[in-house]
């Protein structure tokens, strides 16, 4: 598994834009990750490539400035925006003598820490082990790659090795089945569900656009609310009686965000799957985000994905305690959403 940045851990953050300069949104929503896994930003640097370089990503001339930086800065960890692979990865550390962690690997380490209940955890450790799997492999065959052809190359080096990369394949292998059998589990549930004709809506939306706040408003609830990204991992249920009777499951779900990493995607089908299920997903936007437009195609792109495109869905702008008065009658106007405030209850 990637190590885990502790709290503080000085990190430098390296924004990468592919044939064009990144954008502000995305540079702020990388540093919002950072602080998600309890990074300190100590630096930041922004290079631009019209395309990787096989060995370190970046050029020659900017890894020179980064390492540099890396030495003034102390920096214990340099995270980079873009995915690495295994030997960009392994190659940049020992150029800069510090840890590298790309964008997928942050992600995962926030889900590492988010998830609380024994479903979440295996999810997160099997999606863990499919991005470490590669990474063992390269480290294994530079180590033997070193060591072959002679008087040293033979021994328990590569049995050493082998049995790691043999254990993680095995261990992969017991996750699968463990979270077919939840898997089972919850259709169970589900079929009892729908048997007692129990409506369920589905809250989704962009990462830490209030759904969690939206959900403990609407059924009075202690869920968990923070605001931090994926500070909800776990799916987070809860019952809401309307007068005659009438009763709904309305279940908070993962937040999303841009370029999720396909393991993750994977790995969490099973919990995404119960959005197949609902009679309405309600898709939380944060009205004061600058870039409204790219998160709801965001979302609604991994829910097309899940092949959830068709789900009848209710737009609903969150946060407009945070926009000038009256500026929720445009939105509406213009979203055809429902405007309200979760934390005011509005």
């Amino acid at each position: 598994m990637p190590d885990r940045p502790g709290s503080g851990e000085r990190a430098l953050l390296l924004h990468i834009g592919l044939k064009r300069s990144c954008d502000e949104d995305e540079i702020q929503e990388f540093k919002a990750l950072a602080a998600s896994a309890g990074a300190e930003v100590v630096d930041e640097i922004e290079a631009r490539r019209n395309r990787p370089t096989p060995k370190l990503f970046i050029g020659s001339g900017k890894a020179e400035e980064l390492r540099e930086r890396v030495e003034a800065s102390c920096a214990e960890l340099v995270l980079v925006n873009q995915p690495l692979s295994p030997s960009q990865e392994r190659n940049l550390e020992n150029l800069l003598k510090t840890r590298v962690l790309d964008r997928n690997g942050l992600i995962l380490d926030i889900f590492a820490q988010r998830a609380s209940t024994g479903d979440g955890k295996l999810q997160v450790e099997l999606a863990q082990l499919r991005y470490r799997m590669p990474r063992l492999a390269q480290r294994a065959d530079l180590s033997l790659s070193r060591l072959a052809g002679g008087i040293g190359g033979r021994g328990p080096g590569e049995t050493k090795l082998e049995s790691d990369r043999r254990r993680v394949r095995e261990r992969i292998t017991r996750l699968e089945r463990d979270l077919s059998r939840l898997a089972k589990q919850r259709a169970g549930r589900r079929r009892k569900r729908e048997r007692r004709e129990v409506p369920v809506l589905s809250i989704v939306g962009y990462t830490n656009a209030g759904k969690s706040t939206l959900l403990r408003a609407l059924t009075h609830s202690d869920v968990f609310i923070e605001d931090k990204m994926f500070a909800t991992l776990d799916p987070v249920s809860r019952r809401l009686r309307f007068p005659r009777e009438r009763e709904v499951i309305i279940t908070d779900t993962v937040g999303f965000i841009r370029d999720l990493p396909a393991d993750l995607v994977a790995a969490f089908h099973a919990t995404l799957e119960e959005l197949s299920d609902a009679s309405l997903l309600v898709h939380v936007v944060d009205a004061s985000a600058e870039d409204v437009d790219r998160k709801v195609a965001t979302v609604r792109r991994v829910l097309d994905e899940l092949e959830l495109g068709s789900k009848k869905e209710l737009l609903v702008f969150n946060q407009i305690d945070r926009l000038p008065e009256a500026t929720h009658i445009e939105l509406e106007q213009r979203y055809d959403c429902v405007a309200i405030s979760a934390l005011r209850g509005d």
